[in-house]
């Protein structure tokens, strides 16, 4: 039976025996919905929750990882105000040492842009511990983020579970205009989908307007794919995939891959690119989706390029077209920053690099930076244009900024009026490095970036470090900083709970909401009982405080639609374990977080009827008294419901699949694991 390429690839990693109670049928659709695992090729992590995955690792007791390639990169916490930073990397760097991964150092780039350029694989499977390695997609591979002690998991040579999600295909015609580029294709699908539209479902791309794009165009649409909250994100292995790998000097990993003919997908979306109009993702979710037409002229103070999403030498090569030749506009402060330290030795050989220095732009760090609130905050109350992936309140820095989604063609055609500009109206040579130009720069047939350039900049390994042999890794010794603690373990379950509801939230809260990022908290990322006194911190400033007066002995928590959206940070759910957060109900979860709650063994629960959400208030008390049931059956949790009101009974769905009420019955994911479950 014909089959999409997601399903494909999904059905080609299979392990059925760590999936018992669920029948396959090779070469037929698997049932949506149903509990599948499949093994991991390939892990990343990056730093900011890197620390706390091979802290989990670690207690694992496997001598080396069992995956085909492992990396560890330094990209989130390259601020180094104090020693915390610079001992948690070389606490990284000596476990990747110890343990058989690959380590890149700090300035090497964005985990996502290097990892595409120097280890990505089409048809293979990659895990990493940051929602956006869905990224991996645009090079044909099924990428998945998740929490980090399911990283240390598969690293460990366990399979990774899930729903069998939806296919969904995204039929693509057409090309894309002047002016237009990637980042407006995913804005179009938010605006349509919405953040929690992509819940449960792969977006397969297709469509003759495929092969109009670029590898480094189609991973901007994979990357942000996480914004819909999707499982990932693919498109299929090609002549323009080829291209990019030969560029990268690994043209012997390309295959080509797509769907079968007569492939079914759950929904079809259907996108003619050469309609799409230049857009922008509005304060503060990137699903508030408007035409840059709608907001032309508005002033803008700050412009800031790069992030996983938009730093390529592709997006780099479009800024550069259009600013070549002008200058920032007065009342702008613009910032670029690389993708990769192999992008900016491309960027400086192709002439990008100084025409953007001409303009009048900071050249920043290859890193995450401003896109987790690391430097390079906007002014009060600003107007900053960004190509990053996401615009929660406060991410920047400033909790009063207004931050746009864009283009980086949208970007710079800001950033040189001081408005919001449709680029396309400006004056500029599309063909300087854009359109055509992006793949030519690319195969070397440019007299700006011949082919031995690209290879020498992509085959440059001086900062990425190989892993050692099992004799040389067996005489490490791992370097630990006084700010890294253990992993606190999580609760035992419990047959019954009673517990205060400490507090109630709205719809939509991300993990920066539950736990931040940015300057002042990510330095306590490897120190949870440091980090946890920041959990809720932008919702209710004074949480920890109540938590801390029930001794953190227990609570529960309340949320609507779309709750734990957002980033793959498993601090979202440590930082709650830790002040005794035993539960959380709410309307609808966001899948990562929803599996990191039950990792670390706090119970997620949905309503059955949605309006027992507006009757239960923060104050109120929670007996939550068929836990061991529960758990051991699925029928759904029974919730006494006790406050000013009265006392009343709820239903909570109980949707969790066996693998995941054992867990929870294990005491977390680590207990789990370690009395052999797979």
């Amino acid at each position: 039976m014909a089959l999409t390429l997601a399903e494909k690839i999904i059905q080609a990693h299979l392990v059925p025996q760590a999936c018992p109670d669920t029948h396959f049928t090779g070469g037929n659709p698997i049932e949506r919905g149903v509990d599948i695992a499949i093994r991991i090729d390939q892990t990343l992590t990056q730093d900011a929750t890197g620390t706390m995955t091979y802290l989990q690792f670690e207690t694992i007791g496997i001598p080396r990882v069992k995956t085909d390639v492992s990396v560890s990169y330094v990209d989130h916490n390259t601020l180094q105000t104090d020693f915390r930073n610079m001992d948690d990397h070389r606490y990284l760097q000596s476990i990747a040492a110890k343990y058989g991964l690959w380590f890149s150092r700090a300035g090497n780039g964005i985990c996502h842009q290097v990892h595409l350029e120097r280890f990505g694989e089409p048809g293979k499977t990659l895990l990493g511990s940051d929602s956006h390695t869905p990224t991996g997609g645009g090079i044909g591979m099924i990428a998945i983020g998740a929490g980090g002690l399911d990283v240390a998991v598969a690293m460990g040579g366990g399979a990774f579970h899930l729903a069998m999600p939806k296919v969904y295909g995204v039929k693509l015609t057409g090309s894309l205009r002047k002016g237009v580029g990637a980042k407006d294709v995913i804005l179009e699908v938010l605006r349509r989908e919405t953040v929690k539209g992509g819940v449960g479902a792969v977006y397969e791309y297709f469509g003759s307007g495929v092969e109009s794009l670029t590898v480094p165009q189609r991973a901007t649409i994979t990357n942000m794919g996480a914004e819909l909250g999707a499982t990932c994100s693919v498109f299929p292995s090609d002549g323009a995939t080829k291209a990019f790998l030969t560029a990268m000097g690994r043209a012997d990993v390309w295959k080509e891959l797509k769907a079968d003919e007569g492939a079914v997908y759950d929904k079809i979306i259907e996108i003619d690119l050469s309609t799409l109009q230049p857009l922008a993702a509005q304060p503060h979710s990137p699903d508030a989706v408007a035409p840059v037409a709608s907001l032309a002229g508005k002033p803008v103070t700050q412009v800031c390029i790069g992030s996983c999403t938009n730093s390529s030498l592709d997006d780099l090569a479009a800024v550069a077209a259009i600013v070549r030749g002008k200058h920032i506009a007065p009342g702008v402060e613009a910032g670029i920053a690389p993708g990769s330290r192999t992008t900016l030795l491309m960027a400086e050989k192709a002439g990008i690099l100084g025409d953007l220095i001409r303009a009048g732009f900071r050249i920043l760090e290859s890193a995450c930076g401003p896109c987790i609130g690391m430097g390079f905050a906007p002014n009060t109350e600003g107007v900053s244009l960004r190509t990053f992936n996401r615009n929660f309140k406060g991410r920047s820095g400033t909790t009063d900024a207004n931050v746009y989604l864009v283009s980086p063609e949208t970007a710079a055609a800001a950033a040189v009026t001081g408005v919001f500009t449709d680029a396309s109206k400006l004056d500029y040579d599309d063909a300087t490095y854009t359109g055509t130009g992006r793949i030519t720069l690319l195969s070397g047939k440019d007299d700006r970036l011949n082919a031995s350039d690209v290879i020498r900049a992509a085959s440059d390994d001086g900062m990425l470090i190989a892993p050692l042999d099992e004799k040389a890794a067996a005489a490490v010794e791992i370097l630990r900083g006084p700010n890294i603690k253990p992993c606190p373990a999580s609760p035992a379950p419990a047959q019954s709970l009673t517990l205060p509801v400490l507090l109630k939230a709205g719809d939509n809260v991300s993990t920066d909401d539950i736990m931040p990022a940015g300057t002042k908290v990510l330095p306590f990322r490897s120190n949870i009982p440091e980090i946890a006194k920041f959990t809720f911190e932008r919702i209710d400033t004074e949480f920890y405080k109540r938590a801390e007066r029930t001794g953190f002995s227990g609570c529960a928590v309340i949320g609507g639609e779309n709750y734990g959206q957002g980033s793959s940070r498993e601090h979202a759910a440590l930082g709650p374990m830790y002040l005794g957060v035993r539960a959380v109900i709410v309307k609808s979860f966001a899948r990562i977080h929803q599996a990191n709650l039950i990792n670390y063994g706090i119970i997620p629960i949905t309503f059955a009827d949605a309006a027992d959400y507006d009757r239960i208030e923060s104050g109120d008390t929670l007996e939550i008294g068929n836990i061991g049931e529960a758990l051991a059956t699925g029928k759904d949790f029974k919730i006494t419901v006790t406050g000013k009101s009265g006392t009343k009974t709820i239903a909570g769905v109980n949707s969790l699949a066996k693998r995941s009420r054992d867990i929870l019955n294990a005491g977390g994911l680590a207990a789990y694991t370690r009395s052999g479950g797979q």
